[in-house]
């Protein structure tokens, strides 16, 4: 009996549930009511179940039709899912992308390119991984994504690169931490005294870690809350700090081993050259180009200031 039950019946079901009656149903649908009652009697025939109480003077829906509503809702859901998928391969869009993004990549900008992405391709399956550095280029090079973002180091040969934005890396501690009190460049030694906050287990001869006793997180949210809890010193992208380095609930450091230039890191989108890039993975590599700067990238001089400082060494 399921088999001759019709997209079109549980249509009909739903807005009449959704209106309240039979009649401000026919008026969504633009139907006479009786095509409505006949098409609700039929559906109640076919699944031989009662899903509407008519003792009432206005039907109201039984216990079996409120269960059975929402299995109705859920089967013409995946049935319009299938038509705009359908749609979509018509047109030459993809089904799916999977992005892995690095853990440094700034969530404003990921948040406003899935909002993007699926009010400009409502069809198409958006999947958002965030991983440590050195599993992104993995799950691209195994398939289980079709994008990734990664800093330059996480690089190994093989993929397609784009260079999106350059990420500054600041070492800070709280401004309650002994650190903090150092002025000037602080020598390599000071820092074995001091727990450093890592994202991953470092290797030996890791040279951005400098103190023998670390606290190994998983994400970056930890490790700004460990910081700024005093628990220790790390190094953080600088548009995670701002704020905190504005307001002085961080200070930035200088430790001696370290140049000004050392952790600046460059942001690159990666795929393999095999994978299909049609219009979706396009727009979001062009969307990547523009949200990743916007949200990460390295403050640019104004001009004329580049022009004063210019003329003031000319004098």
């Amino acid at each position: 009996m399921l088999d001759t039950v019709t997209l079109d019946q549980l249509r009909v079901f739903i807005a009449a549930a959704d209106e309240g009656n039979f009649s401000a149903a026919a008026r969504k649908l633009r139907r006479v009511q009786s095509a409505v009652s006949q098409a609700i009697g039929n559906l109640e025939a076919q699944l031989g179940v009662a899903l509407w109480d008519r003792s009432t003077k206005i039907p109201t829906l039984t216990a079996e039709g409120r269960s059975m509503l929402i299995a109705a809702r859920r089967v013409v859901g995946e049935a319009d899912a299938l038509r705009k998928l359908a749609a979509g391969m018509v047109t030459g869009l993809e089904a799916s992308v999977s992005l892995c993004v690095d853990a440094l990549f700034p969530v404003c900008a990921l948040v406003d390119l899935c909002r993007g992405l699926a009010e400009a391709f409502p069809s198409v399956d958006l999947r958002v991984d965030t991983q440590p550095t050195a599993l992104v280029a993995a799950r691209v090079l195994s398939g289980a994504a079709t994008l990734g973002v990664v800093g330059a180091m996480g690089i190994p040969p093989g993929l397609e690169r784009h260079v999106l934005s350059p990420i500054r890396m600041i070492p800070v501690v709280s401004v309650a931490h002994p650190l903090a009190r150092h002025e000037g460049r602080i020598p390599a030694a000071r820092f074995g005294e001091h727990v450093q906050v890592v994202l991953s287990a470092p290797e030996e001869g890791d040279p951005s870690v400098l103190s023998p006793r670390t606290f190994c997180v998983a994400d970056l949210a930890t490790k700004l809350a460990f910081v700024r809890a005093g628990l220790g010193w790390a190094v953080l992208p600088e548009h995670v700090v701002q704020a905190d380095l504005r307001a002085k609930r961080l200070a930035r450091i200088r430790p001696e081993p370290w140049g000004e230039n050392d952790h600046v890191l460059s942001l690159s989108a990666i795929y393999r050259p095999d994978v299909h890039c049609g219009p979706v993975h396009r727009w979001v590599l062009a969307e990547l180009q523009k949200l990743c700067p916007r949200d990460a990238g390295l403050p640019h001089r104004p001009p004329e200031a580049k022009k004063r400082r210019s003329n003031h060494r000319s004098k």
